[in-house]
């Protein structure tokens, strides 16, 4: 899975940066009938998508310590959308699609990260 380190983060970028932009021209409500959006979701989507473009862009170390981080944020995002009843601190809301989708993109996150070549230490073959 390490091959795919660099084309996901590259794909999260390009649809977060467009989906936030997107968002900006959809009225207060929802994104494709489905997910919540609203400015502070847009500008968290267009952050975290620019900011993946850049990590893929950067090298394959760059983008799998962005989809750690990325997909521990999102865990965390995730558990919060569940627990809060959708308001989450108040900073955003969130629908049960939002959730499922977020549980979805911290997962493969998660896994195709952490997947990535390990440094080789210790004695090794010669």
């Amino acid at each position: 899975m390490s091959q795919l380190v660099k084309p996901l983060t590259w794909i999260l970028g390009l649809v977060l940066t467009l989906v936030g932009v997107a968002g900006f021209f959809i009225p207060a409500g929802s994104l494709l009938l489905i997910f919540e959006v609203d400015t502070t979701h847009n500008v968290i989507h267009l952050l975290s998508g620019v900011i993946a473009l850049g990590a893929a862009a950067k090298n394959e170390a760059a983008a799998a310590l962005y989809l750690k981080l990325f997909g521990a944020v999102y865990v965390l995002v995730t558990v919060l959308g569940f627990t809060m009843a959708g308001d989450i601190l108040g900073l955003f809301h969130v629908n049960m699609a939002d959730n499922y989708l977020h549980l979805a993109i911290a997962v493969v996150s998660l896994a195709v990260g952490f997947s990535g070549k390990k440094a080789s230490g210790g004695m090794g073959a010669y």
